[in-house]
């Protein structure tokens, strides 16, 4: 224990003093820690958070540093019995507390998935009616004040790319990948085809968007129904499951009673 303390004192000062830098050495080193990221980290944490995380990257190298950490500590609890088993069984543990943020997050997406995936249609919805008025590119950029904060980071970055002079479907594919919700990539599609269609062909075009989007809000409405359906089934069968089982262990009980009254007898 008290080699533990010393050492935690020692590493305290060196990092306090920067003669160790913690922010230099995950810098350093980033690239290779970038390989551990999930691929749906990112919008899982804007599906939580929506825009109240600035810099995804940064929340990700505090996972890191919170996992190193761990570990680093375990291996000088460990120092006096130091063997290969105990690096590992501290290294697994440093990467199930780096996990277990990620876990946090994947936790929340299902918990709430109806209501995430439901979000898209009902902001393409609000989109449809900007279109009436405007080109998709100045629609998309009006719509980003009233847009659900998780979405709001990626249609600045869609946005962004279109007033650049990219004029491909690339930026749309690139929103539908950072938010892989039910139907984006079908409909970010249909959006970018909307922008490249004749002004005749216009309202022709935008009826079809539009059915596709009640289609997708009749869908939204289903999934919300079931999951409710199901809620109060489950619901239900808790209270017949422990109603049969009071009910059991109340007759038990009377059954024990009678049985020690006439023993008595």
């Amino acid at each position: 224990m008290e080699i533990l303390l010393v050492g935690i004192i020692i590493i305290f000062i060196l990092i306090y003093n920067n003669v160790i830098s913690t922010k230099v050495f995950l810098g350093d080193n980033q690239k290779y820690f970038d390989l551990l990221k999930e691929k749906d980290y990112e919008f899982l944490l804007r599906a939580k958070y929506g825009d109240r995380v600035i810099d995804p990257e940064a929340v990700f190298m505090k996972r890191v540093r919170n996992g190193l950490l761990v570990s680093i500590v375990l291996i000088f609890i460990f120092i006096t019995n130091l063997s290969f088993i105990n690096v590992i069984i501290a290294l697994v543990i440093g990467f199930i507390v780096f996990k277990s943020d990620y876990s946090n997050l994947k936790s929340f997406y299902k918990k709430h998935l109806n209501e995430i995936d439901s979000l898209l249609p009902y902001y393409l919805k609000s989109l449809e009616v900007l279109i009436q008025h405007y080109t998709v590119p100045v629609a998309l950029a009006r719509s980003i004040d009233d847009a659900p904060e998780v979405f709001k980071p990626g249609l600045r970055t869609l946005v962004g790319k279109i007033e650049a002079g990219d004029s491909s479907i690339q930026p749309y594919m690139d929103f539908a990948q950072e938010y892989p919700v039910r139907d984006s990539m079908r409909m970010m599609r249909l959006l970018y085809r909307l922008g490249l269609g004749e002004q005749e062909k216009k309202h022709e075009q935008l009826n079809a968007f539009a059915r596709t989007v009640s289609s997708l809000q009749n869908k939204s409405r289903e999934q919300k129904y079931k999951a409710r359906l199901g809620k109060m089934e489950s619901k239900t069968m808790a209270m017949l499951v422990c109603t049969g089982g009071g009910t059991m262990i109340l007759l038990l009980i009377s059954i024990f009673m009678l049985m020690g009254s006439s023993t008595g007898q």
